[in-house]
């Protein structure tokens, strides 16, 4: 007997091992290459390809074509999941791989109209344009790669189908894009609300450019019915919602600045920039070192795009901001009550144009969806069915209406070496709209606010839904670029961009939804300091700055009133905590905790009622409330301090008794009855989410985190989300931080928020998050003699013989 269990036992020990090798070995050929020769077709010459020390492909190639074809195929074998997944995305097709769950998802990037306005784009490309050229070649890299090699983990986790890259995929990828800056799916539908149900008096707090009253009088979008509202909620919802279920990037801010040479320790110009985006695993960033005889850059990578959105070398480099204009409206359309495919448009009843497109959805039947388009644009409401009302609403956006050479843009501004041929290529970008900062070891600073910006009639107020059956929704043309803000080389010395609504070259303010000011104002006031010479070490502080006025700001016309209702001397310690807060968001901070579960119950303390639950989650998600709030906490006799759930009428006192008790409470509740434990740390976290994370328990294996995370909402080191309840996890933040002195452009310094490959189990698919979080910063290698001392690994790619 104990013969046998012993014969039993070593088997079983026998078909473990077996099944170890077995997954070491399967999970041994999804890792990347990064030694050896490999082969690839239609090259013309062998490409070099050195891996530095955090898995950076430093590619050396004879000719452009060559050097593009490499990088698509090295991108490929660390990213390939995250491009299928941009691309599925952007032209609604998730659904497919993901199931049921991203139907909704997937309607509302069908009726976007990107998947259509892709393809039509790819048929008119000029393909012998030096872009469109190296776009092949990229594309045929990955292509390649992907023929050649095992899929991806998650490809057979999910079923994935291999299918070609193809210039439409990068074309719908520019799409998402232009649609993750887009607040106008949440503003717009929670303005008009305010303005058509609540009134006047209530829309007040949201200091709206223009007329409260907006353009039309309030019978032109009364017309909207309970069913009209639910599909607009619903829009909205699911607007916010997406890129987070997909586990995508979403753009969400940013800071830039350049300083001129006097400014400046070195003498020379210096630029520093970081993107905010929202965290994923992998990062949205893929870097990498390109040279070939007459160009050389180290570039920033999104995926399927094969020109570099942030860059430099030896001579320029630039970063990239969101502008935030206003590029998207949304239309009432007046519906013919005899015939429900047709409008009115400019006097007359016109037919929507329609088409029918097919979502496949993985395990289900394919759903049919009729996607229909009005003069203005497409109609979103017809995303939702369910929910469908009697007004159709159709979206006017600057990306499907403008011509938008984007591409040619970023293949400009990757050889953009002066300040007039930036300034050229900064003028092709249409949609999205984004603050170019660019600066030169010659010495010229430069900053022009790119995208195509529209001639709305007089009087028009873009902020709230517009009236379709008159003139006022459309547009009159385009102003010319010279007339974008923008600035070359100012007198101050400095340029600053924080998303900000900026100061317009003529005269006209853009329409936009801007973040606040006060982290624009923060960083001005730092860079404006005649006592500070400007080196790499001043701005990486001034990155990790965790400051904001923000929160002074609101709580001055407060704090006399909370003083004379809270009693408990714990409390009234918490309190007085807040009062001498400078507003840094420490991870030893108490104060902020309180700052921000305070902020969020004074919003719903004040405007839920009024809005209901769903509108008021969507406009939790809007740039709009943060500047309502301070103007609520200044107006004590605002209507919004009324509950409107009990008979009496509140008083700003009243109302904040309430909500410094729920404040308290909730925290109690979520982090514990003693408040020391209350720091910013524990309560404010980043995890970095993979697509397939959702699935418990695959987030134990491929999300990285959590962190204990400094900085906050609207600080410069802005790892912030949506205005919410403790315990807060950061939805987006710097997605690198970049500081390039152009007197040493060599050792310029960098950081990944994770890691450069999206493989899990490769070395470099995390090993710079805790550097990341820390605030620590990397060398990004230009040099010949620095990219041999911190060669790891070289793989040549060969032509096929």
């Amino acid at each position: 007997m104990k013969r046998a269990l012993k014969i039993i036992a070593l088997l079983l020990a026998a078909l473990i091992a077996l099944a170890a090798a077995g997954t070491a070995w399967y999970l041994h050929g999804k890792q990347p290459q990064r030694s050896g020769t490999l082969t690839l077709t239609q090259l013309q010459a062998p490409v070099s390809v050195r891996y530095d020390e955090r898995g950076v492909p430093h590619i050396r190639a004879q000719n452009e074509t060559d050097l593009y074809r490499a990088l698509g195929y090295l991108h490929a074998q660390d990213r390939l999941f995250q491009m299928e997944m941009v691309r599925r995305l952007a032209q609604g097709e998730l659904a497919e791989v993901l199931g049921p769950k991203l139907v909704d998802v997937d309607r509302l990037f069908r009726t976007l109209g990107i998947r259509a306005h892709a393809q039509a784009s790819a048929a008119k490309m000029d393909m012998q344009s030096p872009a469109a050229k190296l776009l092949t070649a990229y594309l045929d890299g990955i292509n390649q790669f992907q023929s050649s090699h095992p899929a991806p983990l998650e490809f057979d986790l999910l079923g994935i189908p291999k299918r070609p890259f193809t210039a439409q995929d990068t074309i719908a990828v520019s799409g998402y894009l232009a649609y993750s800056f887009a607040a106008t799916f949440r503003t717009e539908p929670s303005l008009t609300y305010v303005r058509d149900k609540l009134g006047p008096d209530y829309l007040r707090i949201f200091d709206l450019d223009g007329h409260p009253e907006g353009v039309l009088t309030p019978a032109a979008t009364s017309a909207l019915n309970g069913a009209d509202w639910r599909a607009l909620n619903q829009i909205a919802r699911i607007s916010q919602q997406a890129l987070g279920e997909a586990g995508l990037a979403q753009f969400e801010g940013s800071n830039a600045w350049a300083v001129s040479g006097k400014r400046s320790a070195s003498g020379r110009p210096l630029l520093a920039g970081d993107p905010h985006i929202s965290y994923s695993a992998p990062s949205v960033w893929y870097e990498a070192h390109l040279s070939a005889p007459g160009f050389e850059l180290y570039g920033h990578h999104q995926a399927l795009n094969p020109s570099a959105l942030l860059g430099h070398n030896p001579q320029f480099g630039w970063s990239l901001t969101m502008f935030q204009n206003d590029d998207m409206d949304l239309i009432a359309e007046k519906a013919n009550p005899d015939n429900a495919n047709q409008v009115w448009y400019h006097g007359q009843w016109v037919d929507l144009q329609s088409r029918v497109e097919s979502i496949h959805v993985k395990g289900a039947a394919p759903i049919q969806l009729t996607l229909r388009r009005s003069p203005h644009g497409p109609i979103i409401t017809d995303a939702f069915t369910s929910s469908l009302g009697k007004t159709p609403v159709a979206m006017w956006w600057a990306f499907l209406e403008t011509e938008n050479p984007i591409l040619d843009a970023f293949y400009e501004l990757n050889r953009a070496d002066t300040l007039a041929r930036a300034r050229a290529a900064a003028s092709k970008i249409h949609a999205p709209g984004l603050n170019v900062v660019w600066a030169s070891a010659s010495g010229d600073i430069g900053w022009w606010a790119a995208a195509k910006l529209p001639i709305r009639a007089a009087r028009v107020n873009p902020n709230f839904i517009l009236d379709g059956s008159s003139a006022e929704a459309d547009k009159l043309g385009y102003y010319p670029f010279s007339d974008n803000p923008q600035e070359e080389n100012p007198a101050r010395g400095y340029i600053v961009s924080a998303n900000h609504q900026p100061k317009p070259a003529n005269g006209v303010p853009v329409p936009g939804y801007y973040n606040l000011a006060d982290r624009a104002q923060r960083l001005d006031q730092r860079l404006r300091d005649d006592s500070v010479k400007w080196d790499v070490k001043t701005s990486q502080a001034l990155q990790l700055d965790s400051q904001t006025g923000y929160s002074q700001r609101l709580l001055k016309p407060l704090l006399p009133v909370l003083r004379s209702s809270v009693t408990d001397p714990a409390e009234q310690a918490l309190l007085e905590g807040l009062a001498t807060w400078d507003g840094r968001h420490n991870v030893d901070s108490i104060a902020a905790t309180v700052f921000n579960q305070f902020l969020f119950e004074l919003a719903r303390g004040a405007l839920a009622d009024e809005m209901g639950e769903v509108q008021f989650k969507n406009l939790l998600g809007t740039r709009a409330l943060d500047f309502a709030l301070p103007r609520l906490a200044a107006d004590a006799n605002s209507p919004w301090w009324d509950n409107r759930a009990t008979p009496t009428v509140e008083s700003r006192a009243d109302t904040l008794k309430v909500v410094w008790r729920a404040t308290i409470d909730h925290l109690q509740a979520t982090l514990g009855k003693d408040s020391n434990g209350w720091t910013w740390g524990k309560a404010h976290t980043l995890t970095h989410g993979h697509p397939l994370a959702a699935q418990k328990p695959l987030d134990k294996l491929f999300n990285i985190g959590p962190f204990a995370a400094p900085g906050g909402r609207e600080t410069p080191n802005n790892l912030g989300g949506s205005i919410g309840p403790a315990p807060w996890a950061v939805s987006y933040g710097p997605s690198t931080r970049r500081v390039i002195d152009f007197a040493d452009p060599n050792h310029a310094v960098g950081i990944n928020p994770v890691g450069q490959s999206g493989v899990l189990f490769d070395a470099h698919y995390k090993d710079q998050a805790q550097t990341f979080i820390a605030g620590g910063y990397v060398p990004q290698h230009l040099s010949e003699a620095d990219v041999a001392a911190n060669t790891r690994s070289t793989l040549t790619l060969a032509p096929v013989r």
